[in-house]
């Protein structure tokens, strides 16, 4: 998230492998398997137009651009896991309740609540479409 913050942040112009190896390196010496975190940069970034679209559409009142950087790669990552990610690894249930503490830990006051609606309304969406 951090990484995604960063790079969205600098207008997304710096390149966001670099941004992530050095935050890798900065903050998480210690971590040996990178797989997790590669996946979820590399996934976003991959269907981050899609992302985007769904993210406008499950919250038409917040154009993209005016959510705060925060709760967009927030989004953009519950989004990924919900629609892209590995269900076994990563319940939606898991990965709601994830974005939704990132959202509570590093935004705003009502970022918890923002988060929970739009990923409440897209996982909706996608056990409907399940059925």
């Amino acid at each position: 998230m951090q990484s995604l913050y960063e790079w969205d942040f600098l207008g997304k112009k710096h390149d966001l492998e670099k941004v992530v190896d050095k935050n890798i390196q900065e903050f998480g010496p210690g971590i040996e398997d990178k797989t997790f975190i590669w996946e979820l940069v590399t996934g976003v970034l991959k269907h981050i137009l899609k992302i985007d679209k769904v993210i406008e559409k499950a919250a038409p009142e917040w154009p993209i651009d005016q959510i705060t950087i925060v709760d967009r790669n927030v989004l953009r990552i519950g989004l990924y896991e919900l629609m892209y990610g590995n269900k076994e690894e990563v319940p939606p249930k898991v990965a709601i309740n994830e974005a939704i503490e990132l959202a509570k830990s590093f935004g705003g006051e009502s970022s918890g609540k923002f988060i929970n609606g739009v990923l409440g309304t897209v996982y909706k969406e996608i056990e409907n479409q399940a059925k």
